[in-house]
Order: structure tokens, then C-alpha cells, then sequence
């Protein structure tokens, strides 16, 4: 039996209100929007990680500021049960740019309708945290 994949989620709200989302340029969810995030690497700890796979598809530094929570269904990905572990981060640095596997990135006040994987589940339950 072949264990869950670890992977992290950020969900970056800018001094706007708006949130930075990645256009995935690869599938799954092709041309769909998405929190930055990706895969922990060995030796690693999930706030490096985070800190890694942002700069790497957004071009920004960002400190991981709140847990979010840790996302864990076992469909939530297609490739195959990849559990997810989300926090809210806050950029102190570097400059909103797509990057590695990211076509496009962007701020959003209005979030698109067609988010990847369970990100809009993610996405309420940052804005519940942020705002408790």
C-alpha cells in the first residue's frame, strides 16, 4: 500500500483584500486558477516547503503566518491521495511574476469560478480564520 503524498497550500492575501492565485499550466485542472503550493521534498519542513513552491510559481517571499487547517480526502486530487496542509501566508518580499509550472499569476478581489483540486474549500476556510 503506497502512503499519502504531503503537500502544502498558501492562501495570500494582499493589503487589498484581494488573493494571489496561480493559472496551473500543467494538468491536472489545466488552465485553472489555484492557491500556490505544491509537494514537501525530503528534509524539508511543511513552512519551507510553502515558502519553496510560493516563490518558485509567484515570484513572492512569504512567511506562513496562520494554519489553516489540514486537507485530507482522499479524491482531492486526481494524480491520488495527496493530503494538504494550508496556511495563510503574508509577502515581505520579491515580486508578483509566474514561475515555474504557474502560466499566470495574478491578485484576485473576485475569485474566479473555477478554482483546482478543493481550493475553494481552502480558500473559505482561510477567510473564516482570518476573519475570527
Amino acid at each position: 500500500m503506497n502512503s499519502p503524498l504531503l503537500a502544502v497550500d498558501a492562501v495570500i492575501f494582499l493589503e487589498d483584500g484581494s488573493v494571489v492565485l496561480v493559472r496551473r499550466g500543467n494538468p491536472p485542472f489545466q488552465g485553472w486558477w489555484a492557491l500556490p503550493g505544491g509537494g514537501c521534498e525530503v528534509g524539508e519542513t511543511v513552512e519551507q516547503a510553502l515558502q519553496r513552491e510560493v516563490e518558485e510559481e509567484t515570484g513572492l517571499i512569504v512567511e506562513p503566518v496562520q494554519l489553516i487547517g489540514i486537507f485530507s480526502e482522499p479524491d482531492r486530487d486526481p494524480r491520488g491521495h495527496v493530503v494538504s496542509i494550508a496556511f495563510i501566508a503574508k509577502p515581505t518580499g520579491g515580486q508578483l511574476r509566474a514561475g515555474s509550472d504557474a502560466a499566470n499569476v495574478q491578485a484576485f478581489l473576485q475569485v474566479p469560478q473555477k478554482l483546482a483540486f478543493d481550493h475553494k474549500r481552502i480558500l473559505s476556510a482561510a477567510r473564516e480564520v482570518r476573519d475570527k
